[in-house]
């Protein structure tokens, strides 16, 4: 294994590991300065959008299989919202469905609308993987949670979903990794 290697698989279990202790145990909390909705009417439904580089004036959300190549999880939206708003209720309103794993049902993403299948075989270095979604999902194939800023870079989210708040203009991915690859969402 070289060191670029080990250190992508130690950034990406720290990552992990601090996604899931993060979303366990803090309590949601909304950005400085910024004040609860002033209306608490149901939001418009998401609008699909024709690319993830397209403007969006509530929250991109933005699905990514990555190198597995599973179009069924794949897509871009834009979900309106005009105030802080946690991430799962954002990726409630794109129809984006995640599943946790027995062990970790709301800390962890296994699935995403239904991908990795527990039946798919997922290709590695070391060679074929299956996710049961029992427990903790391998280091080397996940899905990893991503946010920009309304200009910026995008950065791995340092919450999970339950208590990451995502404001208008920013985008949100939920990208699969495999073997550290895609490192980080398309620009």
């Amino acid at each position: 294994m070289t060191l670029p290697t080990i250190r992508t698989a130690a950034s990406s279990l720290a990552a992990a590991g601090l996604l899931f202790a993060l979303a366990g145990c803090s309590a949601p909390a909304t950005q400085p300065g910024a004040s609860a909705p002033a209306s608490t009417a149901a939001p418009s439904p998401a609008t699909a959008s024709a690319s993830a580089s397209e403007p969006c004036a509530g929250v991109k959300v933005i699905v990514d299989s990555g190198s597995i190549k599973q179009s069924a999880a794949d897509r871009s939206v834009c979900v309106p919202v005009d105030a802080p708003t946690p991430a799962s209720k954002v990726l409630d309103q794109a129809k984006v469905k995640t599943e946790g794993t027995t062990q970790y049902p709301t800390e962890v993403v296994c699935r995403v609308n239904g991908v990795p299948a527990a039946d798919f075989d997922i290709k590695h270095k070391d060679g074929t993987y299956r996710e049961d979604c029992s427990k903790m999902p391998a280091a080397f194939a996940y899905w990893g949670l991503w946010v920009r800023p309304v200009s910026g870079d995008w950065a791995y989210a340092q919450e999970g979903l339950t208590t990451l708040q995502v404001s208008p203009g920013q985008s949100l991915e939920l990208l699969f990794t495999v073997d550290g690859e895609p490192a980080a969402p398309a620009a």
